[in-house]
């Protein structure tokens, strides 16, 4: 299992743009993906669960992959969460 946590620098949080980049990202892969935040754990291939967090600016996520290609998921993930401007 990989995991990777994450600061939310973004003012909007993870507002509806973003979180569909990211679930766009995570549904590339085959590995389970989960996002967690403030005690609650949704798949990150699930727009609903992600924005049913309500995450917003400074929060706290940890995003967690298992399968075979569970690296190359976080590492993708990454990016996009660079890319979007939600953490650095």
């Amino acid at each position: 299992m990989e995991k990777k946590d994450f600061n939310i620098i973004a003012e909007t949080g993870i507002h509806a743009r973003p979180a569909t980049m990211l679930v766009q990202t995570a549904s590339k892969f085959s590995s389970d993906i989960n996002l967690e935040y403030d005690g609650k754990n949704v798949n990150l291939k699930s727009i609903m669960g992600v924005m049913s967090l309500g995450v917003g600016q400074g929060a706290n996520v940890s995003i967690t992959a298992e399968g075979d290609d569970a690296s190359d998921a976080i590492a993708a993930i990454s990016e996009t969460m660079t890319k979007e401007g939600l953490s650095e």
